[in-house]
């Protein structure tokens, strides 16, 4: 095999011209290829090109800093965004609410694999995943603005069983973030705490003609990396960029490098931080009591950490198998910058395949959050009034965990509380209502989980909800809670309630000390 050539950011950022499809690896903060991102944009605000790209990409990209999906949020730069998640990136969601571009929101493990269908030259990806939900052609096809018109899912029936396509889409040139490579172009990502879609990404610019260029913390002797750490065989790879500057080679955007994430040494549990008593340890807590011995979980991010949290201080981490969408199986996810990764992981998978689990019902319990809930039981965490936060993997957990519950505070926008003597104190209530008539969007879908027989709970500090194939009830209430004020008044519907209303929630969520889960 010939030596690759290693060229700079800018000779490769020279290679995109103006109408490609761009795709670039990412989650969150971790495998960003960030001196790549900042050449593109670097020459687009000094020469105006390459102009009217589409950016194509799975997981979020960003840390809310510029980085990531934001060096593409200039006006001119993109046509058309087709991505999984927003919110990290938030300057190109105001380019998107303002019609700048066109825009698509679509299940992040969905896309994740439609890469390897890309691949393999299929039309796209044929799932369940979706039906129902606003990503559905029916609902909203997962249009985001006014000037999006193109259908790019479409409902199709086989064997007499309804499901989604989601085409599929040439990609021009991919930009992936690895580890270290050989002369050869033979990456691995050995010190990345997740490989999400990197093979596939590569594999389907490679076989849509297209190019793809890797950038890497240094390249070594042809043949000295360990043959089974390599992700990207240097048959997919046309150039290699040596990033000189650590900022943009983090294994996450300003984090140091965490080798417990990628299996280089395990530490002690016992060195974790445990939150002190609040709202989302009250939620944490009353969640951990659905965990089951010998489980394998999902937890989101934001307030269904705390489980994992609540979960290694009660002594029970180790009762459950703790999975994250970018891969990593085992250990104890992590959140902020880091979410993607796991301390003292025990395996990393690439996304695609994790996905392929999920889809098929692989989680026994998922936590996920509670931003929006209506009286169908139907979930919204993607899209706010102007706010484009995006599904994520959300959509594929959610519709296929075996047991999923919301998780998140009863109100938002200034929510404080405490505990006092065994109850809860609401000392300022939140100024936006989360359990309203009708969510703005569909990310969960209340009839599909009826349908299906899927058991589904919301979970909050001050009551507890369970959705039936009749509705919406009120089932568990927190002891110092007033049930009409504090609950029932500041809801947008009416739940049902078995005879003699809910019951309070278990005293020892509200006490300090151990609950005592372990036994």
């Amino acid at each position: 095999m010939s030596q690759k050539p290693i060229v700079s950011p800018a000779e490769a950022a020279s290679w995109v011209k103006d109408g490609m499809t761009i795709t670039t690896s990412g989650f969150v903060a971790s495998q960003m290829p960030e001196a790549l991102n900042k050449a593109l944009e670097k020459s687009f605000l000094e020469t105006g090109h390459p102009r009217d790209l589409t950016l194509f990409y799975a997981a979020a990209q960003g840390n809310r800093d510029g980085s990531g999906a934001d060096h593409f949020a200039h006006e001119g730069m993109l046509r058309r965004v087709i991505g999984g998640h927003y919110n990290m990136a938030p300057e190109l969601g105001k380019l998107i609410i303002a019609n700048k571009l066109e825009a698509y929101n679509l299940p992040q493990g969905t896309l994740s694999q439609l890469f390897r269908d890309i691949a393999a030259h299929k039309l796209g990806t044929l799932t369940h995943v979706g039906l129902n939900t606003f990503a559905d052609p029916r609902v909203e096809g997962g249009k985001l603005n006014e000037i999006t018109k193109e259908d790019i899912v479409e409902v199709v029936s086989v064997l007499g069983e309804e499901r989604l396509l989601y085409k599929a889409q040439k990609v021009d040139i991919a930009f992936i973030r690895g580890s270290i490579a050989d002369e050869n172009g033979n990456v691995s990502l050995q010190h990345e705490c997740c490989t999400n879609e990197a093979t596939a990404i590569a594999q389907a610019a490679r076989n849509s003609g297209g190019k793809v260029v890797v950038q890497v913390e240094k390249v070594v002797q042809s043949g000295s990396v360990d043959p089974k750490l390599v992700k990207i065989p240097g048959i997919y790879v046309d150039a290699i960029v040596v990033c000189e500057d650590k900022e943009d080679h983090a294994q996450c955007q300003g984090c140091e490098y965490d080798g417990s994430m990628t299996g280089d040494f395990r530490i002690p549990l016992g060195s974790l931080e445990y939150p002190r008593m609040s709202a989302k340890k009250i939620i944490g807590r009353r969640a951990a009591m659905e965990l089951e011995p010998d489980k394998v979980v999902n937890l989101g991010i934001g307030i269904p950490e705390y489980i994992s949290m609540v979960a290694n201080e009660e002594g029970i981490g180790d009762y459950m198998t703790l999975t994250v969408e970018a891969g990593p199986v085992g250990g104890v996810p992590q959140g902020g910058p880091k979410f993607g990764g796991s301390v003292n992981v025990e395996a990393i998978l690439d996304q695609p395949y994790q996905f392929d689990f999920y889809d098929g019902g692989g989680v026994d319990l998922a936590f996920l959050g509670l931003a929006q809930a209506d009286k169908e039981g139907n979930i919204n965490v993607s899209k706010f009034g102007p706010r484009i936060a995006g599904c994520g993997g959300f959509v594929n957990i959610t519709q296929n965990a075996k047991k999923v519950f919301f998780c998140g505070t009863f109100t938002a926008g200034g929510f404080k509380s405490h505990v006092e003597d065994g109850r809860l104190v609401v000392d300022q209530e939140g100024r936006e209502q989360k359990m309203i008539h009708t969510v703005e969007q569909i990310t969960f879908s209340g009839k599909y989980a009826v349908k299906t027989g899927q058991p589904v709970m919301y979970i909050t500090e001050r009551a507890v909800f369970e959705l039936r194939p009749d509705g919406v009830y009120l089932t568990e209430i927190a002891p110092g809670i007033d049930l009409k004020t504090q609950v029932l008044d500041l809801m947008g519907f009416t739940p049902r309630m078995e005879a003699g209303g809910p019951k309070l929630m278990d005293a020892r969520i509200f006490s300090d000390g151990l609950m005592g889960l372990k036994k």
